[in-house]
């Protein structure tokens, strides 16, 4: 019997999209640090919270001191913010995503986590709203480490906990929609899926040399055969 797959999902622009996390982070910023930098225009796609912070608050001004000192103030204001506003903003699951789940979740020969930019308390409150959080017992998150590259170590280490035997790199999936995504996945020698579904083309993605790129999960037998099939060594990308 093969040893389980262990499939590490983003969360935005892959799982869900919308809600309410840009605002708050907007909100919360302003009243730490009296601006919020360019965040109208700022891209905040693959980046972890921590990077995308330090790069508004950089942009408008401020010493590194000074963003360092704020900072346990901003996390608590923005999962304030977050909680407070996301029952009446909720964010929207993406197609195919609650059957996808569900069914990985059902498989024997599959273990899901997440390796997400989001701080964990903000995944937390994005994948309750989604009614998803349940399915992910692990996952690396943005308040683990500031660099993306770093978080699929973290949640590889802590699978290896959670079920009780190692993982490697090359036991791992991630699944995710930018070429941050795909990048901190070969990082550690995991396959890699990319998904069009958020500000990227699948065009961009293939140039990405991602193992396999969807245009969603919205099939989810398609979806499932790309996520479970095996990846041969220096195999070329493929668009599925």
């Amino acid at each position: 019997m093969h040893s389980p797959v262990l499939i590490l999902f983003d969360i935005d622009g892959t799982l869900t999209t919308g809600g309410p996390a840009r605002a708050a982070f907007q909100l919360a910023l302003e009243e730490t640090y009296g601006t919020a930098g360019p965040i109208a225009t700022h891209d905040f796609s693959g980046k972890t919270d921590p990077r995308i912070t330090r790069e508004l608050l950089t942009a408008a001004g401020r010493r590194p001191r000074d963003i360092e000192a704020g900072l346990p103030r901003f996390w608590t204001r923005y999962l304030c913010e977050l909680e407070a506003r996301i029952d009446g903003h909720p964010v929207t699951v993406l197609p195919g995503v609650h059957e996808l789940i569900a069914a990985l979740a059902a498989r024997e020969d599959v273990h899901l986590g997440l390796v997400t930019g989001n701080v964990a308390g903000g995944a937390r409150l994005k994948l309750l709203s989604a009614r998803l959080w349940h399915h992910f017992p692990v996952g690396g998150f943005g308040s683990d480490h500031e660099v993306r590259n770093e978080l699929p170590r973290v949640a590889l280490d802590r699978a290896s906990v959670h079920w009780g035997r190692a993982f490697r790199g090359s036991d791992a999936v991630i699944v995710g929609d930018t070429p941050r995504d795909v990048a901190c996945g070969k990082a550690v020698g995991a396959t890699t899926v990319a998904v069009a579904t958020g500000r990227f083309t699948r065009t961009q993605l293939l140039d990405t040399e991602a193992d396999r790129v969807l245009p969603d999960l919205a099939d989810t037998t398609a979806a499932i055969e790309a996520l479970t099939a095996p990846t041969p060594l220096n195999s070329p990308p493929h668009d599925t």
